[in-house]
């Protein structure tokens, strides 16, 4: 969903910790790899920092402070139509450019 981060961000927040399966937050980042703040006097970008770290993930500090995810190694980009989305998209009679039949 482009441009509704914030609503990804306030969902997440309201997720209790005891849901099963667990939902994985810390992986959510912004499109640059970025850890993003929740402001000044709060512990959540380094709460997600040491999430990801525990995980395995190298999270980087840049010269301003800002905590990255390299995603060229560490992103998900999986093809498209390869992972199951909730629906079902009708699949075509035919490829383009095949004679539908008559002479």
């Amino acid at each position: 969903m482009p441009r509704h981060s914030r609503h990804v961000g306030q969902a997440l927040k309201f997720i209790a910790p005891e849901v099963q399966p667990p939902i994985p937050w810390q992986r959510v980042l912004s499109s640059q790899g970025t850890i993003s703040s929740r402001g000044a006097g709060t512990s959540g970008a380094d709460r997600q920092r040491e999430a990801l770290e525990a995980e395995g993930i190298e999270v980087t500090v840049g010269r301003t402070g800002d905590m990255r995810v390299n995603l060229g190694t560490y992103g998900w980009f999986p093809a498209v139509g390869t992972i199951d989305v909730g629906v079902d998209i009708p699949e075509e009679d035919g490829e383009a450019g095949e004679d539908e039949g008559g002479d």
